[in-house]
């Protein structure tokens, strides 16, 4: 198979193989005197991580934990935790511990509880670890009586939950990585894959629901046929290449370069994230929550990763990425380039497991 690059695609072709990061956080231990009978408890001193490395270390520290972010400006792990003997396992593994009020499973028995009672188009949350609550986001069409609901609802769950408002409207961004075109429709590439050892790629499930056959370019002949589609409940889609078409492991970061995709990886809040898209081109941000839920209009999706990076109609399906790493492929939010919003995305290891993919 040819790994060149075609110079009429403008968007992102990128990919990442299902390998765990290998980064590892390390412990430093303080100078013990040379008289332990008389010398203090050493205390593991918190190591500098990069946000991989935390995104590392956070995979190992799910158990009797709420939840964890990164603090990128002090280059740390935060774990929350609400025992002591949890914080001094935290402790030990290089990460920081704070105590909060809620534990996971009761922030998500609220989640839960807002799924049953207030599932209304326009609406959106999930945990963040942050503020230790579960974040309800209400767009624009969210009025009257809908608003009422959701305001009952929040408020019996207490300081569990917290309300905002946004201006725009969540809905998938389907307009009209590499721009991919279809039936009068134009989504993004999001990575490539290789599945029993041929060459597909990934793009939304809202763009596969539409699409079946795929050109590099409007009006284009084929490149590509849509072999499964999972739209709502996920949002992931897998399509087949058809002829011999060029499929490199990298992001178009339409400056002349690219960026190499070598893995596929869990996101971490707080994480500094990159997201290209046939639209909007590059634009970067940071990730706000995990395992997040959004009501469009088409119906809900679950299990997404948010971030407050600006999308718009069109960069659907495109690539979310920090650095070497493979993250989610874009599903839809609100707002626009201009006044910022929200955006969501399918994470990646959930669509290269369903389909028994490796990025390639």
């Amino acid at each position: 198979m040819k790994h060149r690059r075609i110079p009429n695609r403008r968007a992102v072709i990128a990919g990442a193989g299902a390998l765990a990061l290998a980064a590892t956080a390390t412990v430093t231990l303080a100078n013990a005197n040379a008289n332990a009978s008389q010398a203090p408890t050493p205390k593991p001193t918190l190591a500098k991580l990069t946000s991989a490395a935390a995104s590392t270390l956070a995979s190992h520290l799910k158990t009797d934990t709420a939840g964890a972010f990164y603090d990128a400006k002090a280059k740390k792990l935060v774990v929350n935790v609400v025992n002591q003997a949890a914080a001094k396992a935290v402790r030990a593994k290089g990460a920081e511990a704070r105590l909060v009020k809620h534990t996971f499973a009761q922030l998500d028995s609220a989640r839960q509880t807002l799924k049953s009672k207030a599932t209304i188009p326009g609406t959106s949350w999930g945990i963040d670890p942050q503020s230790n609550k579960v974040v309800v986001t209400a767009d624009r069409t969210v009025k009257g009586t809908k608003l009422d609901r959701l305001t009952k609802v929040a408020k019996s769950l207490g300081d569990k939950v917290e309300v905002r408002h946004s201006k725009g409207q969540f809905k998938p961004f389907i307009g009209g990585g590499d721009a991919i075109w279809g039936s009068g429709a134009r989504c993004s590439l999001g990575f490539n894959v290789v599945k029993d050892g041929q060459p597909h790629f990934l793009t939304a499930g809202h763009c596969g629901n539409e699409i079946k056959s795929w050109s590099d370019k409007q009006g284009g002949s084929a490149i590509a046929t849509t072999e499964d589609s999972k739209f709502p409940g996920d949002d992931y889609s897998l399509a087949k290449y058809t002829g011999d078409t060029a499929h490199p492991s990298e992001v178009d970061l339409y400056n002349g370069s690219t960026q190499k995709i070598t893995k596929a990886a869990e996101a971490t809040v707080g994480e500094k994230v990159q997201r290209s898209g046939s639209t909007t081109q590059v634009h970067d941000g940071t990730v706000k929550a995990l395992n997040a839920s959004v009501n469009y209009q088409e119906g809900t999706v679950e299990g997404l990763i948010q971030t407050d990076v600006c999308a718009e109609p069109g960069d659907s399906g495109g690539a979310l990425f920090d650095g070497e790493s493979a993250l989610g492929l874009t599903s839809g939010g609100s707002g626009d380039c201009t006044n910022g919003g929200e955006t969501f995305f399918q994470p990646v290891t959930e669509a290269l497991k369903a389909y028994g993919a490796e990025i390639g």
